[in-house]
């Protein structure tokens, strides 16, 4: 039997889908992708305490998350979430603590502008309250500059790092990586670990004032998001990207294969489609589900919670 032809659907000419709508207004991502009942988006709550109690809950299942993917590095990588009540504060994660231990009364709140500890439990381990310092300086720096978005994402992970050598952006070879199309940028500087300010605002500049995420040459990467979970799910997908790209280099080495990379205008179209916050914090909630059930339920996650005070006349 001669072999089959491979059909060139992608042809110049081919053109993109449009918008689905329904009554004729176009359907929102979250309508879009729901066959049937509509999947809910970001939850909202009725008091503070209650919202700060889902991020952090959420925040200790990415960090679980994060464990189980092999992000871990030492002392390495943080996550930080805006504070919904007193927006001068953001949630850290605890310096010298294995992301896989995390709960939600380990997380520490540090006020944004002088890095002084406003909230949090002492480590079980060590007794004190202790965040990272570069992380800080970084997630104090974005916080600052991108007043929209809520939570910063940064570890160094193996594929992240590898890629990061490049300074390149990654290309749109994957449906996936279009989530990115237009909102990933590079710093292709290196100033060491970040102990000053300044590194920490060449980062945030690097990232611009609309992108979701930045690769840090010799570093490794950085996502932002609107919910934790968003920015926890944008940093996954960041880093099985540039795993993608370096096993598809390797492939492309000997010459005989060729990327095919989706154009632009493709590109845009799922990035519209797959970028809205909505969106982003549904595809993260398999994952954090999972943690959250693999952990005991929520009232082990949330523990020592109810203990975290914010003294909310310094905050």
């Amino acid at each position: 039997m001669a072999p089959s032809a491979i059909s060139d659907t992608s042809a110049a000419g081919h053109s993109v889908q449009e918008i689905p709508t329904i009554n004729g207004k176009e359907k929102t991502p979250l309508e879009a992708i729901s066959q049937g009942d509509v999947l809910p988006g970001i939850p909202t709550f009725p008091t503070y305490a209650a919202e700060r109690r889902h991020i952090l809950i959420h925040m200790a299942a990415t960090f679980r998350h994060w464990a189980r993917q092999g992000f871990c590095e030492g002392q390495s990588g943080h996550i930080s979430v805006r504070d919904p009540e007193f927006p001068g504060l953001m949630w850290m994660n605890p310096l010298s603590r294995h992301f896989g231990m995390l709960r939600a009364g380990d997380m520490l709140a540090v006020e944004i502008a002088t890095g002084r500890i406003a909230a949090g439990n002492p480590n079980p381990a060590t007794g004190l309250r202790t965040a990272n310092a570069a992380g800080y300086w970084i997630h104090s720096a974005v916080h600052n500059a991108r007043p929209d978005i809520h939570a910063v994402c940064h570890a160094h992970t193996r594929a992240g790092r590898a890629w990061s050598v490049f300074a390149r952006p990654l290309d749109m070879i994957t449906q996936d990586v279009c989530t990115l199309h237009d909102r990933h940028a590079v710093y292709s500087a290196y100033g060491g670990i970040v102990f000053a300010a300044d590194e920490g605002k060449r980062i945030a500049a690097a990232l611009g004032a609309r992108n979701k995420a930045a690769i840090l040459m010799n570093h490794g990467l950085i996502t932002v998001g609107e919910t934790v979970d968003e920015a926890g799910f944008l940093f996954g997908l960041m880093d099985r990207s540039c795993e993608i790209q370096l096993q598809v280099e390797a492939a492309c080495a000997s010459g005989n294969l060729e990327k095919q990379i989706i154009s632009d205008e493709e590109a845009a179209y799922n990035c519209k489609m797959a970028n809205e916050a909505n969106v982003l914090y549904r595809e993260a909630q398999g994952d954090i589900e999972y943690e959250i059930e693999a952990a005991g339920g929520e009232a082990a996650i949330a523990k020592g919670f109810e203990t975290l005070q914010i003294d909310s006349q310094k905050a």
